[in-house]
């Protein structure tokens, strides 16, 4: 049975990559979602906040005090072209690709234009087989029109391509007014793969001490439903790759993501409640239902429930919502 896929242009055992999170934090983690299964690891991701912080610091630091001799400047290198800290970054990269035969990719998270993206080279330069590149931002401005913010990621995405020859995947979030046109536009600017979606973590309130405070909650498997539908309507309306992630915890939530038209699926949640083991469990049922349904490769069903071969093509548009809302009425329930 043939699980292989082709991913950015990397060839992978099986649809199964380990989607970035802290387990990726530790080299024994990788080395043993490798032997688990993974057909690729993504790692944690690297903040563009870091990035312009290290920077600011090692500015500071070079620069004190120098205002009072002038020609004390000309003996620092220039600070754009140090950095500190993130260093560790970089040779965590170069670990993994020693220590793994499966491709590394790298996560780069920002949201902003500028010198940050400039670190994409480096990533290259460290060895990442690819890059993926998250684009995650709550706007709050008021009177920033949607538009201007669609430019301004399309434009992050070409300085990062700018700056690479290896492939560039875009982390997206469905909160867009038309998610098929970024898609495209992400596409047309070089985009290698499109990853679906980012999971915004939402903030609680703390009664007892009255703060704001973070709230990490796994996803589940209803989680799935969006990015799927999603996948479904962009294959082969695109020619970047479509890859699957949040709410994917079983073999059969694979398996639909690969039907509706992903490349790969990623596992984040699954992983962090069940162990790095749990991608051995989600690969056998997937190869467990292949063979029940006489499937003999990954690329026969890819695409196949897409709504470009769908029986019914409006199921994955407003006609559906129509008739989901029947059923649920006959049923008794209450629309």
């Amino acid at each position: 049975m043939d699980l292989s896929t082709t991913y950015l242009g990397l060839r992978l055992k099986s649809p199964l990559v380990a989607s970035a999170s802290p387990l990726s934090e530790d080299l024994d983690n990788i080395k043993r979602m490798e032997d688990a299964g993974a057909a690729a690891v993504v790692l944690y991701s690297i903040f563009e906040e870091q990035i312009r912080m290290e920077r600011y610091e090692l500015h500071h630091h070079l620069t004190q005090g120098t205002e009072s001799y002038p020609e004390a400047l000309s003996y620092f290198p220039d600070p754009t072209e140090l950095f500190v800290g993130v260093e560790d970054y970089l040779k965590h990269i170069q670990r993994a690709k020693s220590a793994t035969a499966i491709p590394i990719i790298a996560s780069l998270n920002g949201s902003t234009l500028g010198g940050w993206t400039d670190f994409a080279k480096q990533i290259e330069q460290a060895g990442a087989d690819a890059l993926e590149l998250n684009l995650y931002s709550i706007p709050t401005d008021l009177e920033q029109p949607g538009a201007q913010l669609e430019k301004q990621y399309v434009d992050v995405l070409r300085a990062v391509k700018a700056s690479v020859s290896i492939p560039v995947a875009v982390k997206l979030s469905p909160f867009f007014t038309n998610l098929a046109n970024i898609a495209k536009q992400m596409d047309d600017a070089g985009a290698g793969g499109l990853v679906m979606f980012n999971r915004f973590y939402q903030p609680d309130i703390e009664l007892e001490s009255l703060e704001v405070v973070p709230n990490v909650m796994y996803s589940t498997p209803m989680a799935m439903r969006l990015p799927m539908r999603w996948i479904a309507i962009l294959f082969e309306r695109i020619g970047a790759d479509l890859a699957a992630t949040s709410g994917i915890h079983r073999g059969t939530d694979a398996l639909k993501m690969i039907m509706a038209g992903a490349s790969v699926t990623m596992l984040c949640s699954a992983l962090l409640r069940h162990g790095i083991k749990h991608l051995r469990v989600v690969e056998q049922e997937m190869r467990d239902w292949m063979s029940e349904h006489e499937y003999t490769s990954v690329l026969q069903m890819k695409g196949s429930l897409s709504q470009k071969y769908c029986a019914d093509p409006t199921s994955f548009e407003r006609a559906q919502y129509i008739r989901a809302v029947g059923v649920h009425t006959l049923r008794g329930g209450v629309a």
